[in-house]
């Protein structure tokens, strides 16, 4: 089996795919169209997010057997038209979810208690201890939009600091022993805490915006670890500076490109992100919640083998 690596990852992947017999070739530089004038000679590809696998790809690729995107979503790729192909496609969000997990409780706990501002404070020579009192995770109500492998994660981090765990999930029977399934109401009502991991779909686009957060009975505190499509940055500013939200939490921004490499083209910032940047009750991190060096690993591993159980198991049963 020919396959074509369009993204780097972790050696391990290609050193893997190779053991189990694949022919594997590096192209990390060709545009989509040189990409596209070759890949009927493979039957695989690996990607990450370098370009869209859209229609015309597919079309072009006439011998892929599956798509893999070293990920936990397949939001690059049209789907529905793969699927249609018969393209087997491959995603691992059980890589890296352990890594957002605790990228998501960090970031929370730094807010809680004004790490950043205490951190910046002493550096300017500031002691200000009063300034700086936190607040406890304790007895808190943490609500979790999206009860997959990521929402699933956070609530097992969650576990030892005595809050009460609950979550609205589209899919029905997805509770389990660190976390109670409610309706999306019920979340509204007693979420002290809203997290997002929501993946890229057209119910999750712009999901958090003004209506959506005039329905919480309390004012929260927002964590988004998903993808930055599903909050509305200029609504999410308005309710800080009206205090509807205490404070946020955003490893992803809408304000991403596709690849997840760049913010900007340019040097010019929306003015609600302006905000976002000088604002004390936010913590921001570049797209890297599931971007440690264990879920490199963890994801070239889970790769190959869903790789390994789709063709290759098969092949040997017969």
């Amino acid at each position: 089996m020919k396959v074509l690596l369009i993204d780097t990852n972790h050696p391990l992947l290609q050193k893997d795919l190779e053991k189990l017999g694949c022919i594997c070739d590096e192209d990390y530089t060709s545009s989509k169209q040189q990409v596209e004038e070759k890949i009927n000679n493979y039957e695989g590809v690996v990607i990450r997010s370098r370009f869209n696998i859209d229609k015309q790809f597919i079309d072009k690729a006439t011998n892929l057997k599956f798509i893999a995107r070293v990920g936990a979503g397949l939001e690059s790729i049209d789907v529905e038209y793969a699927t249609q192909k018969g393209i087997q496609l491959i995603s691992a969000p059980e890589g890296n979810r352990n890594a957002v997990g605790e990228h998501a409780l960090g970031m929370l706990l730094m807010l809680f208690n004004n790490l950043k501002q205490a951190d910046q404070e002493i550096r300017n020579g500031k002691w200000l201890r009063e300034a700086n009192r936190g607040i406890e995770l304790e007895g808190k109500t943490v609500g979790i939009i999206g009860y997959g492998n990521m929402g699933k994660a956070f609530a097992k981090k969650l576990k030892g600091f005595d809050t009460n765990v609950i979550c609205y999930d589209i899919k029905e029977g997805v509770g389990d022993e660190n976390c109670t399934q409610v309706s999306l109401k019920e979340l509204q009502q007693q979420t002290d805490v809203l997290s997002v991991h929501t993946p890229f779909n057209k119910l999750s686009h712009n999901m958090i915006n003004e209506e959506f957060i005039s329905k919480f009975e309390k004012p929260f505190y927002l964590i988004n670890t998903a993808r930055g499509s599903a909050v509305v940055t200029n609504h999410l500013v308005e309710a800080l500076i009206s205090k509807k939200v205490l404070g946020a939490c955003l490893d992803v921004l809408e304000y991403e490109k596709l690849s997840f490499e760049n913010l900007f083209e340019n040097e010019t910032f929306p003015e609600a992100f302006n905000y976002l940047i000088h604002a004390k009750t936010v913590v921001l991190s570049p797209h890297i919640a599931g971007w440690t060096v264990e879920s490199k690993i963890k994801l070239a591993q889970t790769i190959v083998a869903k790789i390994e159980t789709n063709f290759f198991s098969k092949e040997n049963e017969k």
